[in-house]
């Protein structure tokens, strides 16, 4: 789940965080949360965002509670090190906050939160289709997406992503920072594996698209 400008960009061409998506992408990605188990966030996205996506709508959290579902979906942040600064509003969003990372120990930075300090639990990452076994096992089964671009490139490439969910906004960025990575652009799918699911004007000149990987 993206919000890129019309050129493909998920930050401005000086990099740092774009804030791109208004009140229409909003809906669609709380949408979207109301559906997971659980979300990915890398571990730069977190550091330049501060915070995780948080479903707001009374709707949707009627929904997840009559669903017998907890009001947010576990917030998994991906990191090699498994250190984040401690100051960091993530640290006190009202969610679950696990951490995937290679089995690797590193010694904690100054003003950095391990994982036994911030993280309910860890999840080892030595391949991703072992940490999403993993995941299952442990009840997080739908996830969803949330950035950076890195690792939704991985995925990708690596067959590992069902969905594509895009929220076009009415901004031209330029710059090198698109959603996908030209690095990782192999790989990432042949002509005719993705299948138009949705497309749906938003509010304030958005528009979603959604697009289902076809198995072959």
């Amino acid at each position: 789940m993206l919000a890129v400008s019309l050129d493909g960009r998920l930050a401005p061409a000086s990099g740092g965080a774009a804030q791109l998506g208004g009140q229409g992408d909003r809906r669609v990605l709380e949408e979207a949360l109301a559906w997971a188990d659980g979300c990915l966030i890398g571990a730069e996205t977190l550091r330049r965002h501060g915070s995780t996506c948080l479903i707001h709508g009374d709707d949707l959290l009627a929904h997840r509670r009559r669903a017998g579902r907890e009001p947010q979906p576990v917030a998994i942040a991906v990191s090699r090190s498994g250190l984040l600064p401690e100051v960091l509003p993530f640290f006190h969003q009202p969610v679950r906050r696990w951490l995937l990372q290679p089995s690797t120990e590193l010694l904690p930075a100054p003003g950095s939160r391990a994982a036994a300090g911030g993280f309910e639990r860890q999840i080892p990452l030595s391949t991703w289709s072992a940490a999403l076994a993993l995941l299952a096992a442990a009840g997080l089964e739908r996830l969803a997406v949330l950035g950076g671009a890195m690792l939704a490139a991985d995925l990708l490439a690596q067959g590992l992503v069902d969905e594509l969910q895009l929220t076009f906004c009415p901004q031209l960025l330029g710059g090198a920072h698109t959603w996908l990575p030209v690095t990782a652009a192999g790989g990432c799918g042949l002509p005719g594996d993705w299948q138009l699911l949705e497309h749906r004007a938003l509010e304030g000149e958005e528009l979603l698209v959604r697009y289902g990987r076809r198995r072959r």
